[in-house]
């Protein structure tokens, strides 16, 4: 029997639905590379900070002054002044005196200084908010102990206020990637085994057929010998053409032929 073959082309829902999947995967490896460069990484660095107990030594500000970039509308930029603020606590963990920074995007914009004020066009603004927060680490935290977090690798001179990053933002740089890249990989695995196993009941139905028409063509080809027998010897009797062209005629079992016998005049 020749070996049946089925067709593997894929419907249009089919194929948009392997279009979808491929999609989503490309998404997710994109969106892991993009978020693991630009979050994952600073968060995991800033994880390795280790929390400790820090108290006020001193508040400072000295008499210079930084620039800063202040936005003004689409086409509107320019530099403001602001005063540096600089305040120093004593760290439990290297038992030294360190520079405190609000967090870590402010200590890579000015490692010189503990706060950097949102830049306002007017420098009289920014020098306010600098002055709040000197009255408020001089009369509200001083001699209080409060916690901190320290790195002694990467910075042993600074200290850090908070976290500008923690394990929320770690769980989502990891977890909605990873969502779509196992969503279009089920909806591609679904969609292939659904067409392998259509294929398969597909090649079950015409392995039937083909039996079938196999069992007619058996048949056709005895009645065509059977002619062609006929053909060959008209005279001879067959049996077997006989119960194929006419019911079989059957004879009592206890039949005896009876002599008819001339009657006597």
């Amino acid at each position: 029997m020749a070996k049946i073959r089925v067709s593997y082309e894929y419907s249009e829902a089919e194929d948009k639905s392997i279009r979808l999947g491929l999609f989503l995967i490309a998404c997710g490896v994109l969106s892991l590379f993009i978020l693991g460069f630009c979050w994952l990484s600073p968060t995991l660095q800033s994880l390795q900070s280790k929390p400790a107990n820090c108290t006020v030594v001193s508040v400072v500000r000295p008499e210079e002054m930084f620039e800063c970039v202040f936005t003004c509308g689409a086409d509107c930029k320019g530099t403001s002044l602001y005063p540096c603020l600089q305040i120093f606590v004593n760290n439990s963990e290297s038992k030294t005196v360190a520079l405190l920074h609000f967090d870590e995007q402010q200590l890579l914009l000015n490692p010189k200084c503990s706060y950097v004020p949102p830049c306002e066009r007017d420098n009289q603004k920014n020098r306010d908010s600098v002055v709040w927060w000197e009255d408020y680490f001089t009369k509200e935290v001083t001699g209080q102990t409060f916690t901190c977090y320290f790195n002694k690798i990467r910075r042993p001179d600074d200290v850090l206020w908070r976290r500008s990053h923690d394990t929320s933002v770690l769980l989502h740089c990891v977890l909605w990637p990873m969502v779509s890249l196992l969503l279009g990989t089920l909806i591609v695995l679904l969609t292939v085994c659904a067409r392998s196993l259509a294929n398969r009941a597909e090649a079950l139905q015409k392995r039937k057929c083909s039996y079938e028409v196999c069992q007619d063509l058996s048949s056709l080809d005895r009645r065509g010998n059977i002619q062609k027998s006929r053909d060959d010897n008209p005279m001879a009797t067959n049996s077997s053409d006989l119960e194929l062209s006419s019911p079989t005629r059957t004879l009592p079992l206890f039949a005896v032929p009876v002599r008819r016998r001339d009657r006597e005049h």
